[in-house]
């Protein structure tokens, strides 16, 4: 309630943990007025750390406005290096120890650290050498090119003779926003520049698609269309009714999905990564679900972003439970229902969504 940034922090570090991926994560600290500042090789430690930074309370979303006068943020939130998929602690805590006043090229750091190409490139990909100048297009391209034949640093025997360099450099074209958003998804899990589904947000109105934040001001009991990306899928040890978490750049959406209904859309459910769900509105106490009766694969439209767009993997691990009950796949002995059992196959197939993987394969 009082220190958003501090608790956010704690949960970033503390992951993995159950149900909540760092996406929505970070966007509940946003909401609370927290300055999330990105991953960078001048400025994050390998787990996530408060800077200075403005009073953000000032920003708080509206849906938190009764917090407005309790928030005490006086940090802001910078991003570590744990939060790029892949990316080893060694070699973060190798960045930290070698830093000092930080690093001034791609090259000074390489030379410094010691770290494999390999590593270079996945801080490129993260896009964390904008303090230096570089986005990642061009962090790449410099990465790429430390190790070229010839190389005074990577050759012993021409270590002091002046060479020129074998590559000029080159005015790469600029990445576009969309394109720059799902390369974070793929090798963040979230973005700090905007939502995927902001950038969809003209062809989804066309179709008549309702943003998540109207739901509370419609009346219950309405057909309603939503559509986001699937950031959970999972079913309650003691429940019949599969869930289903879908964000869009507004706000989040819960949908109910009956047995019988998730056995007609199956492979939809499980396969899509963005997604249109129509039902019927329920609004109880100001808690909104979206009771499912259709489906749509919108994973489609992702490739508008990018040609990678439809890889992104904005699940969420899960729901864990410590004493799994009876259906539940965490539970060997028991004899697992249809639902569970098409739920255990993903994911068994699949790993924490900060290795890379699919929670769909």
């Amino acid at each position: 309630c009082y220190y958003p940034e501090v608790f956010a922090a704690a949960l970033l570090n503390s992951q993995p943990m159950g149900f909540y991926a760092p996406a929505q994560i970070v966007r509940d600290a946003q909401e609370h007025g927290v300055d999330v500042r990105p991953v960078d090789v001048n400025l994050s430690d390998w787990d996530c750390s408060l800077e200075d930074g403005p009073r953000a309370a000032e920003r708080v979303h509206r849906r938190h406005a009764s917090m407005h006068e309790d928030i005490r943020t006086r940090y802001a939130m910078r991003l570590g290096f744990r939060e790029i998929s892949g990316f080893s602690e060694a070699d973060g805590k190798t960045i930290e120890s070698v830093r000092g006043r930080g690093f001034d090229s791609v090259r000074d750091l390489w030379l410094r650290t010691r770290l494999k190409p390999a590593a270079l490139e996945k801080l490129a990909e993260a896009d964390a050498f904008r303090s230096l100048g570089l986005d990642r297009r061009d962090a790449l391209w410099a990465v790429r090119a430390l190790q070229r034949s010839g190389d005074k640093d990577n050759l012993p025997l021409f270590a002091r003779v002046a060479m020129p360099e074998l590559e000029p450099d080159i005015a790469l074209p600029p990445m576009l926003p969309g394109e720059q958003v799902i390369e974070d998804y793929r090798h963040l899990h979230l973005s700090l520049k905007a939502h995927p589904v902001s950038f969809l947000r003209a062809e989804l109105d066309a179709r008549g698609i309702v943003r998540h934040e109207l739901l509370p001001e419609m009346r219950p009991g309405r057909c309603v269309t939503v559509a986001g990306l699937v950031l959970v899928r999972q079913r309650p040890g003691t429940g019949n009714a599969i869930f289903m978490t879908l964000e869009d750049e507004t706000a989040i959406a819960n949908t109910i999905l009956w047995p019988r209904v998730f056995e007609s859309w199956r492979p939809i459910v499980l396969g899509a990564r963005l997604i249109s769900v129509t039902g019927e509105l329920q609004n109880e106490k100001g808690v909104i679900h979206i009771v499912a009766r259709a489906f749509e694969d919108l994973t489609p439209l992702l490739r508008r972003l990018s040609e990678k767009g439809h890889l992104i993997d904005p699940s969420a691990p899960t729901d864990e439970t410590k004493r799994p009950v009876q259906g539940s796949w965490r539970h060997p002995r028991k004899t697992l229902l249809p639902i569970d059992a098409a739920l255990a196959e993903n994911h068994n197939r699949s790993r924490h969504p900060r290795s890379g993987d699919s929670f769909v394969q």
